[in-house]
This record gives C-alpha cells, sequence and structure tokens, in this order.
C-alpha cells in the first residue's frame, strides 16, 4: 500500500438533525447527517409496514384458492 496517496483516517464528530452527537471514522473531519440510529423509524420501533390492500385476498379470489 502506498502511504502517499491514501487519505488520512480520522475519528469523525458526526451530527444528526435530530441532535444527536456520536463519533466515528471517517477520512472527513465532520460529517452532517439527516437521519441516525436515534430516530430512524426501523430502529426506534416506530416504523409503518403498509397493508397491501387485500392483494392477497384478490389473488386467493381470483384463482379460486
Amino acid at each position: 500500500m502506498q502511504e502517499a496517496i491514501q487519505p488520512k483516517y480520522n475519528l469523525t464528530k458526526v451530527t444528526c438533525a435530530c441532535g444527536n452527537n456520536f463519533e466515528a471514522g471517517s477520512v472527513k473531519q465532520e460529517l452532517r447527517v439527516e437521519i441516525c440510529s436515534n430516530c430512524h423509524p426501523f430502529f426506534t420501533g416506530k416504523q409503518k409496514f403498509l397493508d397491501a390492500g387485500g392483494r392477497v385476498d384478490k389473488f386467493k379470489k381470483k384463482y379460486g384458492i
């Protein structure tokens, strides 16, 4: 590996739009993100699952299952 062309790997301060701050490794000094694990619906348990709107029942009815 050529040391001269490799970017320097830093401990980076990451700031989320929700106000959460944490540190991660990156080649940038500071990162700003829109969504993090504290405010993402998947990780907070607030994720909404959309119903297929009766598609399964419609399929079963159509093919007589």
